[in-house]
C-alpha cells in the first residue's frame, strides 16, 4: 500500500489558492474591527521566519503584522499564521533530518510575551539549547520557557 500522507515540505509547498484578502467576517468585528483580513500562503509565512537572523527573535504577531502590511490589509489570520509557521517548522526539521544545512530557524519565532513554543519539533528543551546557543537566556516559569528580555531583541521581518 502506497503511503500517501505528505511530508512536511510538500505541505509548505501547497498554497491552497493563498494569498487571499477578504473582508473581516462579521462574527470577527468585534474583536479586529471593519476592514480586510489576509489568509498568507505556508511559504510566505516561511520566508518570514527564515529573515529573523542569529541573536534576534520574532512573534507570531510581529508575523502577522509583516503579513497584514505586505497585503495591504487590515490583519493577517493568526490562525493560520501559526498553522503555517508550524508547518514551516516541522519542514525545517524534516530538512535537516535529511542533512540539509540551512533550514529555517523555526526556535527564533516565539509566541506572545516571548514564550517559546512547545509545538515546534525537539520541544523546548531543544528550543532552549538553540536559542541559548545563539546568547539568548532563556528561563522556565513553571511549565513554560521564556526569552528573557525578548523585547530587546525582536525584529518584525520584512516581506518582500
Amino acid at each position: 500500500m502506497k503511503n500517501t500522507k505528505k511530508s512536511w515540505a510538500e505541505k509548505l509547498a501547497t498554497d491552497h489558492g493563498l494569498p487571499k484578502v477578504e473582508p473581516i467576517p462579521p462574527r470577527m468585528q468585534a474583536k479586529w474591527g471593519k476592514g480586510t483580513l489576509v489568509i498568507a500562503a505556508p511559504r510566505e509565512v516561511d520566508a518570514l521566519m527564515q529573515k529573523v537572523a542569529k541573536g534576534k527573535v520574532t512573534t507570531f504577531a510581529e508575523l502577522q503584522r509583516a503579513l497584514a502590511k505586505r497585503h495591504k490589509a487590515s490583519c493577517a489570520c493568526p490562525m493560520t499564521t501559526g498553522i503555517f509557521a508550524n508547518i514551516a517548522a516541522h519542514a525545517a526539521d524534516e530538512a535537516e533530518q535529511a542533512g540539509k544545512k540551512r533550514i529555517t530557524p523555526y526556535w527564533r519565532t516565539l509566541k506572545s510575551g516571548g514564550e517559546l513554543n512547545p509545538k515546534f519539533p525537539g520541544g523546548l528543551a531543544v528550543l532552549r539549547s538553540r536559542l541559548e546557543a545563539e546568547g539568548h537566556t532563556v528561563q522556565v516559569r513553571g511549565k513554560r520557557m521564556f526569552v528573557v528580555e525578548h523585547e530587546r531583541k525582536l525584529v518584525q521581518p520584512e516581506a518582500d
